[in-house]
């Protein structure tokens, strides 16, 4: 889904180009909330309360500024994907393991909040365009469907390695297959590039953490036993490696189309 997610003349939006780009570094996010979540709950030993609270406080700020901001900020808005990777993991995991709900219920509960969030933003806007993406209504009702399709990504992926009894490759695999038939159907112009853009949304969060888990986990329980601090570091270094590529490629094409209309 490398392309024109809502056809409309481009004016300044706040969310970043729908290109190739964003769904590699979508899945990075994804990976990095999923070793930075664990790495706060479990490496520090801070649980999932205080975990909760710490990445919830982060993105609350975070969104605040980006909500408030005037124009597109790369480093700010895929700072705020990470923070609401980071704060799904927490809310999954909470749900899962300190209220007891389970996977099952827990992404049911997740589903009807993903699907409420995008009626009333429809309600209230009568567009659901992600890309451009103008008014602070859309904006504010686009962060809370991506806080909840990351957290119901986070409990879908849990639901696989854990209730489903997959490895995580084999998650990873299942994952990877159902974007790759969500891209085929984009190209082939099958279903609305929004319905569309909303399934890879969510399903790039599962893929991301379960290969996130794959890095970290123990050997025994199928992972690589990697420090969760160190995946999470080499993971935002790969990330901010593809922005800079990205954000660079750009620039370059924007003062190259300049240059030929001058």
């Amino acid at each position: 889904m490398t392309g024109d997610i809502g056809v409309r003349q481009e004016t300044v939006s706040k969310i970043a180009k729908i290109t190739l780009a964003f769904w590699i570094m979508k899945i990075l996010a994804t990976t990095l909330g999923e070793t930075a979540g664990d790495y706060l709950s479990m490496s520090l030993g801070l649980g999932y309360y205080v975990a909760l609270a710490v990445t919830f406080t982060i993105l609350v700020v975070v969104l605040a500024v980006q909500v408030t901001s005037r124009r597109y900020h790369p480093l700010l808005f895929w700072l705020a994907i990470i923070s609401t990777t980071t704060a799904g993991t927490e809310i999954s995991d909470f749900m899962d393991r300190s209220l007891g709900l389970g996977y099952t219920l827990g992404s049911a509960l997740l589903v009807i909040g993903l699907l409420f969030t995008l009626l009333f933003w429809y309600a209230r806007t009568r567009d659901l365009t992600v890309y451009p993406m103008v008014g602070k209504d859309s904006e504010v009702f686009f962060w809370l469907a991506v806080l909840f399709s990351n957290s119901l990504g986070t409990a879908f992926g849990d639901f696989l390695t854990d209730d489903m009894a997959l490895t995580f490759l084999q998650g990873a695999a299942i994952t990877a297959g159902i974007i790759l038939i969500v891209g085929a159907l984009h190209y082939l112009r099958s279903l609305p590039d929004v319905l569309l853009f909303w399934i890879a949304f969510i399903f790039t969060r599962p893929f991301g953490a379960t290969f996130g888990d794959f890095l970290t986990k123990p050997s025994d329980a199928g992972g690589l036993a990697l420090p969760r601090d160190y995946a999470s570091l080499t993971t935002l270094g790969l990330l901010l490696a593809v922005l800079y590529l990205s954000t660079n490629h750009s620039a370059k094409k924007r003062g190259s189309s300049n240059d030929n209309s001058g």
